[in-house]
């Protein structure tokens, strides 16, 4: 699925320059190199600030508390998601509300949130749509939806850096965002990671506070936070990769149409977001990219027919794969109280029983996704 070894070959000595820079200081957390980082995370994504933290989980808590998220709340997301999503609603004591996807891109559906959005009852707050694979959500339905309904946007965009809806690039389409740079991700760590973006000064100041327990002067706590601060190596590996995160992001891009074009060739699939169903003629289908889009490819995903058996074909050939998600989080134990049964929401349990990710990272040669092509048609002729 990812060979990370690739990627560090290409950046070995800067990677081990930064490092070793960050030894002789040893200022070890924050510091130079995380604030450095912070201010061209601000400028590459037009943010108003960038707030460096420990996770992707955290940045998307950050995001919530900092915008005043609370007990008694509730907060709309998709269930077709990394577990994150609901869970930092969940951490801020409010209450996960879910919505189906599109299921042409597998993104929070505007329609369905929206009637979602006219049953809840004076306590939502806002919405979270998921940036999912890399595409932005339908930015501009969700914005009208949450200026008529007098909601904000948190937007989860820890697939999505470099992104862009309209030209706009995921972390600036909200009030705040979150982002993760777990070592999977298209900009990742040396470890766990993530950052947060807003386009508030009130709220960026709430969270500097947040990852520092609450504090923005040593030893005095103006409330109880977190310790969700980054280490200098963090920000000194991410500081190199952001240099060349718009050169491997277009490469994925090109990943992406070759797999595009070789199983179509291959017979498997038709144009990309043509239908979003699979069946024996079709047994491959690819989600739509819209227009309005600038997608990234963190991850490439198709529907398949007969899944799980394609993927246990592929791994016993030594290709790698991935289901995300295999379970949405409405179904999840520890969200059964929140009431939602099998069927609550079609399109996204349907996902979950069709989706696969192929392999896809900047430095995959053309001859290794021929062979994953050559396998898929191997499976269903």
């Amino acid at each position: 699925m990812l060979d990370l070894k690739r990627q560090y070959a290409t950046i070995r000595d800067e990677v081990r320059e930064a490092f070793d820079r960050v030894c002789e200081s040893q200022s070890l957390i924050l510091g130079e190199e995380v604030a450095a980082f912070e201010r061209e995370t601000a400028a590459f994504t037009g943010a108003t600030a960038a707030m460096a933290c420990a996770s992707g989980t955290d940045a998307l808590w950050l995001s919530l508390q900092a915008c005043g998220v609370g007990p008694g709340d509730s907060f709309l997301t998709s269930a077709f998601t990394f577990f994150a999503s609901a869970s930092s609603i969940a951490r801020c004591n409010a209450r996960p509300v879910f919505a189906d996807i599109d299921p042409e891109t597998f993104n929070l559906d505007a329609k369905a949130t929206e009637r979602v959005v006219q049953k809840e009852k004076g306590t939502l707050k806002g919405i979270m749509p998921i940036h999912l694979y890399g595409q932005c959500a339908d930015m501009d339905a969700f914005d009208r939806l949450a200026t008529e309904r007098k909601l904000f946007i948190v937007e989860d965009a820890a697939q999505a850096y470099g992104a862009s809806w309209n030209g706009k690039r995921a972390g600036s389409l909200g009030r705040a965002a979150g982002f993760s740079f777990y070592p999977t991700k298209n900009l990742s760590a040396f470890g766990d990671a993530g950052c947060a973006t807003t386009m508030d000064h009130d709220v960026a100041e709430r969270m500097r506070r947040l990852r520092n327990h609450g504090s923005a002067k040593r030893y005095y706590h103006e409330e109880i936070g977190w310790n969700s601060r980054m280490d200098a190596l963090q920000g000194a590996v991410l500081r190199i990769k952001l240099k060349h995160i718009e050169e491997w992001n277009e490469r994925r891009r090109t990943i992406a149409a070759n797999y595009d074009r070789l199983l179509q060739a291959a017979g498997l699939t038709g144009q990309r977001g043509s239908s979003a169903t699979v069946d024996a003629q079709q047994p491959v289908q690819l989600p739509k990219t819209v227009p309005q889009a600038y997608h990234i490819f963190h991850q490439y995903v198709i529907r398949a027919d007969r899944r799980d058996d394609l993927r246990q074909f592929l791994t016993d050939r030594k290709i790698s794969s991935e289901i995300y998600y295999p379970v949405p989080l409405h179904l999840q134990e520890c969200f059964a109280y929140l009431g939602y049964k099998a069927g609550s929401l079609p399109e996204t349990e349907r996902a979950c029983r069709e989706v696969l990710a192929l392999p896809i990272f900047p430095e995959l040669r053309m001859e290794e996704q021929q062979a994953v092509v050559n396998a898929i048609a191997e499976f269903y002729s």
